[in-house]
């Protein structure tokens, strides 16, 4: 039986970093350990942010990216190719493009992939809402920039079928995507490439 080695607010601290994505218990204690020792520097500033994220960061009801207002600044930006609608999985997805800099369109976030395993059906997916966009008279474009990893690829085949019914082009990312990448971790190169090389489907 493991010994206590500190009091429950450490424990606490430890146990809510560890469920964070990419870090387990090891280096959720090294971080909790680096946030305490630089408290003031760290700590206070973070819990601080934290306070703000919770109350002024929402969830946008037309594309689903993160922003502190409703819509978010990317569907009240008139400049934006209004005709072409990118599909990802997650914010973070939409974040590496944007950052990439190589689409200047609208966006909508799917919430993650299809997942028969994990239950995550598309009922839990904004897939209804993306038809729905996707019928809109500006729209002449979607494309699907999904990860190409199996459930990625299944998802947009799923996608492709719901929006048979609109009168729109469906696209994916071509050359640049290795199989198995995911968006977040592709450099801006990578990415340009496959914005610019997508193919109808």
């Amino acid at each position: 039986m493991s010994k206590k080695i500190a009091g429950p607010e450490i424990e606490r601290l430890v146990q809510l970093l560890a469920r964070l994505p990419g870090l387990g218990p090891r280096s959720a204690r090294k971080a909790a350990l680096g946030l305490l020792k630089k408290r003031q520097e760290l700590l206070v500033p973070l819990s601080d942010a934290l306070k703000v994220a919770v109350e002024k960061i929402v969830e946008c009801p037309q594309c689903g990216n993160l922003d502190t207002v409703s819509p978010c600044t990317i569907c009240q930006d008139a400049r934006r190719d209004q005709t072409l609608i990118v599909v990802v999985e997650e914010v973070g997805d939409l974040w590496a493009l944007e950052r990439a800099g190589v689409v200047n369109a609208l966006y909508h976030v799917l919430g993650g992939h299809l997942s028969p395993l994990d239950g995550i059906g598309p009922e839990k997916l904004n897939i209804a809402s993306l038809v729905e966009r996707a019928a809109a008279p500006e729209v002449g474009e979607v494309l699907l920039a999904l990860n190409a990893t199996v459930e990625g690829q299944s998802t947009a085949h799923y996608v492709m079928d719901q929006l048979a019914s609109a009168n729109v082009t469906v696209s994916r990312l071509a050359q640049g995507v290795p199989i198995g990448g995911e968006l977040d971790y592709l450099d801006e190169g990578t990415l340009a490439a496959a914005i610019k090389s997508r193919r109808r489907v």
